[in-house]
């Protein structure tokens, strides 16, 4: 018998919908986020932070 709320909800089948829907979220702002990163700007932006650094050690 599953497992019900008080208003007769299925816990177990609230949890699996909530779930599925938190991993298709994930996904979701996983590729939103690598898409808009530009990589070759980002490895010039850490070569001149890399360079400032050093040039402040010496």
């Amino acid at each position: 018998m599953p497992k019900k709320s008080k208003a007769g909800t299925d816990i177990n089948q609230v949890k699996k919908q909530n779930q599925k829907s938190a991993q298709g979220q994930n996904q979701q702002y996983g590729t939103e986020f690598a898409e808009e990163t530009d990589v070759q700007q980002v490895k010039k932006q850490n070569q001149q932070s890399k360079q400032k650094n050093q040039q402040q050690q010496q």
